[in-house]
């Protein structure tokens, strides 16, 4: 029955951080039926479909340096060390915006070719060509703030994260998505500069909570999450008996004459 135990907080872990991830690429899938809406629909929903496949082909390296990024933070603070778990999360997000600035260079590089290797339309090419720079600062933001997602799960977090997806994506970037696309003239790229503005505000706000972060907080916190407090009580136990054991020789022979005294005493009672 192990198995059953402790349930509740894994879970209080595991559906905010599924709920975060689950609020960025559901916005894609709205997306989708948004163009069908647009003028070329045809054209919209192919270019989508390249566009999110590069989004996701460049999502692997910013959610595997958030995922590393999330243990050596959650280790840190576990080992009572928040100035390392400070560093350690500083340093990913500079390397979180080194991705970025990469998928920037990329997007703007290859803008002009990209699509062909999906398509022969011209339609479809020009659409691509045109948002991909787009995706490129896009990425400039998720990069550091799939970052720090994984700081925030590294503090154990992980609603913050998800709350913040909810209200940038929704409540910032779907608004001027729609707005931008379908009633100031934008259209396709109204959508994606929705994304942006969704992106950064995210990032944004993302890092206004890490800088606000309180680290010895979360060490203690974290101690408390995992007992660690209660061992470093018990070790404290411990060392009490040690000392009892090892107290000074002088006063230990001082109680043993003190025993033998009354055990004589004893015996001359009983004779």
């Amino acid at each position: 029955m192990e198995c059953f135990k402790e349930w509740k907080s894994l879970l209080n872990l595991a559906i905010p951080s599924c709920i975060s991830v689950c609020l960025e690429w559901w916005w894609y899938e709205i997306m989708i039926l948004l163009c069908g809406l647009l003028l070329n629909p045809k054209a919209t929903v192919a270019s989508m479909g390249i566009l999110i496949q590069t989004t996701a082909l460049i999502y692997i390296f910013p959610s595997s340096l958030s995922f590393s990024v999330s243990t050596r933070v959650g280790n840190e603070l576990g080992a009572n060390q928040p100035k390392k778990a400070k560093l350690a999360a500083f340093v990913g997000l500079n390397c979180g915006f080194i991705l970025g600035l990469s998928a920037l260079l990329f997007a703007v590089l290859v803008r002009n070719i990209w699509a062909t290797m999906f398509t022969a339309d011209k339609d479809i090419i020009a659409l691509t060509s045109l948002v991909l720079p787009i995706i490129g600062l896009c990425e400039l933001g998720n990069c550091p703030q799939t970052t720090g997602c994984g700081v925030l799960r590294g503090t154990a977090r992980p609603k913050y994260g998800a709350n913040i997806n909810l209200g940038c994506f929704y409540l910032v970037g779907m608004p001027v998505a729609v707005r931008l696309a379908f009633f100031a003239g934008f259209d396709f790229k109204g959508l994606w500069l929705g994304m942006l503005a969704a992106q950064m505000s995210c990032v944004a706000t993302m890092l206004l909570v890490l800088v606000r972060t309180d680290w010895d907080f979360e060490a203690e916190r974290a101690m408390k999450l995992t007992g660690t407090q209660v061992a470093v009580d018990d070790d404290d136990d411990d060392a009490d008996d040690d000392s009892k054991l090892h107290e000074n020789p002088h006063q230990a022979q001082i109680k043993q004459d003190s025993i033998s005294l009354l055990e004589d005493l004893g015996h001359y009672c009983l004779v």
